[in-house]
């Protein structure tokens, strides 16, 4: 089964995306080296809003992508799907 997995780095600034990811069910966060791996069966979808990102740190927060492709990225969510 394709997962979509995405990557932040580890740093307080970006820690409000990964609270919110965690808070999902459906997402799996773990640590991977300096990065923090989210992963999900389905689409990954995380408010804005609720993380408390400035834009600024928002739209840098993405480190990375494993077989996933992001289809949102705008001021209110980011959604990361697998291919």
């Amino acid at each position: 089964m394709t997962m979509a997995r995405f990557y932040i780095l580890e740093v307080p600034e970006n820690e409000g995306v990964v609270t919110v990811a965690r808070q999902d069910p459906a997402n799996t966060v773990d640590s991977v080296g300096p990065y923090f791996r989210i992963t999900a069966a389905g689409p990954i979808v995380i408010d804005r809003r609720a993380t408390g990102c400035r834009h600024a740190v928002w739209y840098s927060a993405v480190a990375g992508l494993e077989d996933s492709v992001i289809t949102q990225h705008d001021k209110d969510a980011l959604r990361v799907e697998a291919r």
